[in-house]
């Protein structure tokens, strides 16, 4: 069993810093003990360069809620053909600090500033995104206009 964890501001500067050491960029701190538990929380800490590809979540369970609790996100969501619905930035203790998103709503997550850090929470078990969850329309993580993609995006907060 699990012991009591503080989320306090050490514990978010060292999941911060292990995402900017990731090759990814980003790096999820669990609270969960395996991907097979019924309820996934996590700190997931994200840099600004970090790629998220648009995906969905078809299975009817795998809702996300999503609450920033460093730094600064966006947050955009896509119809099914690529096109902005909505493009939200949260920030902490501000108008909007965070997010539900249902089941297949296409979305990303970009950070907006160094160190950022959401907590998350989603039913488990971990089940990796399946080809039809990611958007066709949007690069692939790794894809060489990745970045390009990235970029523009952002800019819906600049």
């Amino acid at each position: 069993m699990n012991s009591v964890q503080i989320i306090n501001r050490e514990l978010l500067e060292k999941v911060a810093s292990l995402a900017r050491e990731s090759p990814r960029r980003r790096r999820n701190y669990n609270f969960h003990e395996t991907a097979s538990d019924a309820c996934h929380r996590l700190l997931n800490a994200i840099e600004p360069d970090s790629y998220i590809q648009p995906h969905c979540h078809r299975e009817i369970t795998k809702e996300e809620t999503l609450i920033v609790v460093r730094g600064r996100l966006g947050v955009i969501l896509f119809d099914d053909h690529g096109a902005v619905t909505a493009a939200v930035a949260l920030v902490p203790a501000s108008e909007s600090v965070g997010v539900n998103i249902p089941h297949g709503v296409y979305h990303t997550l970009v950070a907006l500033e160094s160190g950022s850090v959401f907590f998350e929470a989603k039913a488990g078990p971990f089940v990796p995104l399946m080809p039809d969850e990611k958007a066709s329309w949007a690069p692939a993580e790794g894809d060489a206009q990745a970045a390009s993609y990235l970029k523009k995006i952002k800019q819906r907060f600049a």
